[in-house]
């Protein structure tokens, strides 16, 4: 994103005053709109790294289209999007800015809410979320760090940028899910559609953290998290009181059977703070004993507020905007929603790990426990996955043994200047110590080679991948433009003394015009064993259907 100097004059309106908050995904500024002389925020969303102007231009139009919807919206509850204009080529959303703490730094500092003030919250988001299902729009990712509570005590639910009109769908991949795994809805954590039943489990495991202090569920990483999702019970709330059957009606499995957000306002209704009073004020005048739960312990990779945090937001100390320099992108896209091209029809989880750069697996050798026993081949089981992207090609579908018990997600990676397009179907065992990926470039013949596939993986580890040789290995049945191989490389993640380090057993396989890799990750104590358990026993009984 272009860095813009203060008092700089967005389309002939917007005077940027200071900096709010800037990360990965692009900055955000307190300015002045000179028009009705009222304070607003701007924001803008740099492209993903290495996306091609064609494709940023289509998301830029896609994303274009979901912010007119999402404009649409008013409501007392919702973060109002006044604007969205073009300035040198590039376009910046203004929104409604809002003096106020995260939900998230709420709980951060005191622990959890009493039972007022989880009702105000609770209330405040149903109403918000009810208004824009009602216009046909899904938020996708309520959380606490997407929950702002106001100086005045209102409370707003933000950062639309991700959801999108479901009316306007044509031009948008089908199946694209987002969220963040803690407070996901198991349907779309396998991958499913995400639906108004889907932000009304959101809702739900949003009040659990905010009674209890912490995440309804909490891995030592992100894979365990997911397996907890689907696979877990239900959770009873900690310390909701009289909101616990409100919060457990929102938290069903079946969709079908999540409490409406009209039964969950009329159920809170009588649990609200008295009319006129703020449930977040602290009166210093009156002396009530406070028991204060104690803050929870944060994993390391606990799941926070989208980077630059939830807009807009106001800081104590304004920050003077760095000078502007020469322009490092050629499209932004709005709000997040650079993030729904490449999320393809893979769950929240898959594009959260796609996003950050990160592993499936645990960052730390630390975070890891005891290995457990490998698996063998008596105990693999056939199964069938597709691995397909969301511009409907066909020919993805395969087979493979693998544990029956182990989770399935699906992943869609966009394009860089090192590889095409891709689609991966991911295995991961509970542990979240072993994983088997399947990854199909379609029509990646006759352009290119085995070579520049093990090329671009080595661009993704700089400094950090310890390749072995290739050598043969048996082909597909069927046409192929060249020689399959097979070749081990290690990867370390994380800094020392505490850096994971991964082996990575991986069989190259052209097919037709297609490139399909089949990869097993262990961790590299147990490279050995794992070489014959668990490589040698699932890949050689790969299939293309």
């Amino acid at each position: 994103m272009e860095n813009v100097g203060q008092d700089r004059l967005i389309a002939a309106r917007y005077r940027l005053l200071h900096l709010l908050g800037q990360g990965s995904m692009g900055t955000v500024w307190a300015a002045h709109d000179e028009v009705l002389r009222r304070q607003v925020a701007v924001k803008g969303i740099l492209r993903p790294p290495g996306m091609p102007d064609a494709e940023a231009e289509q998301l830029r139009e896609r994303t274009m289209r979901e912010a007119r919807a999402v404009a649409a919206l008013s409501h007392p509850n919702l973060v109002t999007l006044y604007d969205v204009v073009q300035h040198e080529g590039d376009p910046y959303v203004v929104m409604e800015i809002v003096p106020s703490r995260s939900l998230g730094e709420v709980l951060q500092e005191q622990g959890c809410l009493t039972e007022k003030q989880g009702a105000a919250v609770l209330d405040a988001i149903a109403a918000a979320l009810a208004s824009a299902h009602r216009a046909g729009i899904t938020h996708r990712d309520v959380k606490p760090g997407n929950v702002l509570i106001a100086d005045d005590g209102r409370v707003k639910l933000t950062d639309f940028g991700i959801a999108r009109n479901v009316a306007e769908a044509t031009m948008t991949a089908r199946g694209i899910t987002l969220g963040t795994p803690a407070y996901i809805a198991p349907e779309v954590a396998q991958g499913g559609d995400v639906s108004a039943a889907a932000d009304r489990w959101s809702l739900g495991a949003t009040m659990w953290a905010a009674m209890a202090g912490e995440p309804p569920y909490v891995g030592k990483n992100v894979m365990q998290t997911i397996n907890a999702v689907i696979n877990g019970d239900v959770p009873v709330p900690a310390g909701a009181g009289r909101l616990a059957p409100v919060i457990s009606g929102l938290m069903r499995k079946d969709p079908t059977e999540r409490l409406s957000l009209v039964d969950v306002r009329k159920q809170v209704y009588p649990l609200l703070p008295e009319p006129g009073t703020d449930a977040f004020e602290i009166r210093e005048s009156v002396q009530v004993p406070i028991v204060v739960r104690p803050k929870p312990k944060i994993e390391p990779d606990a799941p926070l507020a989208d980077d630059p945090g939830p807009l807009p937001f106001l800081v104590t100390r304004p920050t003077a905007p760095p000078a502007r320099r020469g322009r490092v992108a050629t499209a932004f896209v709005l709000v997040a929603a650079a993030l729904l091209f490449i999320a393809g029809s893979g769950g929240g989880f898959a594009l959260t790990r796609y996003a950050a750069g990160a592993s499936l697996l645990p960052p730390t050798e630390q975070t890891l426990p005891t290995l457990p026993t490998l698996p063998t081949s008596a105990t693999l089981e056939p199964r069938t996955a597709s691995a397909v992207l969301a511009n409907g090609e066909q020919g993805g579908k395969f087979t493979l043994h693998v544990e029956k018990s182990w989770s399935t997600y699906a992943e869609q990676r966009a394009g860089d200047q090192r590889l095409p397009a891709s689609a991966m179907v991911h295995f991961v065992s509970g542990s979240g110590a072993y994983e088997v990926t399947v990854q199909r470039f379609p029509e990646y013949y006759p352009k290119r080679d085995i070579k520049l596939y093990t090329a671009g993986v080595q661009g993704r580890w700089p400094g950090r991948f310890f390749g072995g040789e290739m050598v043969p290995t048996p082909d597909l049945a069927g046409p192929r433009k060249e020689a399959s191989v097979q070749f081990i490389y290690k990867t370390v993640e994380g800094d020392e003394p505490t850096a994971l380090r991964r082996s990575h057993f991986s069989r190259v396989l052209p097919y037709g015009n297609d490139l399909w890799v089949v990869e097993v990750v262990v961790p590299t104590e147990q490279e050995d064993e794992a070489r014959a358990r668990l490589f040698d026993a699932i890949a050689s009984t790969f299939a293309p259907v």
